[in-house]
């Protein structure tokens, strides 16, 4: 089986399932907000394990740079692809109805050494974070996005008020 990605994308979204893209669509949009291309991708670390090898294994020779990997529950899928592959994967744990995304949090978050996991908060504050981490990994060796990156949180800056009352 081969996983091929067809245009030169430099982040990835993955998640475990089509539920997840109501959370991880937010991702998708700061990266577009900061014109870096992505591609989005369900690779389930239970479901579809042999996709996930494949995913990871091919991950730098399809011109990736990035994994965003949002999973819920166990939380397995960014520890399996990180486990795979060496480019930087950061995981953005899925809520849950259960335990609110804690048990997603804590299974993305505990990865033993050797085997990092860049981590980010519960559901779609992590979903956005996780684009921006992206976006400060790529930009240190991309003049482009590291201008993009810069002018974004300029907007965001300018957007807070100096005073509750004006």
């Amino acid at each position: 089986m081969s996983f091929k990605i067809k245009n030169k994308s430099i982040v990835s979204i993955v998640m475990g399932s089509k539920s997840d893209w109501s959370t991880l669509k937010k991702s998708a949009e700061i990266l577009k907000k900061l014109k870096i291309q992505y591609i989005v991708k369900i690779v389930s670390a239970h479901r579809t394990p042999m996709r996930l090898v494949d995913f990871a294994k091919s991950a730098k020779k399809n011109n990736l740079a990035v994994i965003i990997a949002g999973a819920g529950g166990s939380a397995h899928l960014p520890g399996m692809i990180a486990a795979i592959t060496d480019l930087p994967v950061i995981g953005v744990p899925m809520e849950t109805k259960s335990l609110k995304g804690l048990d997603s949090l804590l299974s993305i978050v505990q990865m033993p050494f050797g085997i990092p996991v860049g981590t980010v908060a519960i559901g779609e504050t992590g979903a956005k974070n996780a684009a921006l981490y992206a976006a400060s990994i790529l930009s240190l060796n991309n003049k482009k996005i590291a201008n993009n990156l810069r002018i974004w949180r300029n907007k965001q800056t300018l957007s807070v008020k100096h005073s509750p009352k004006k």
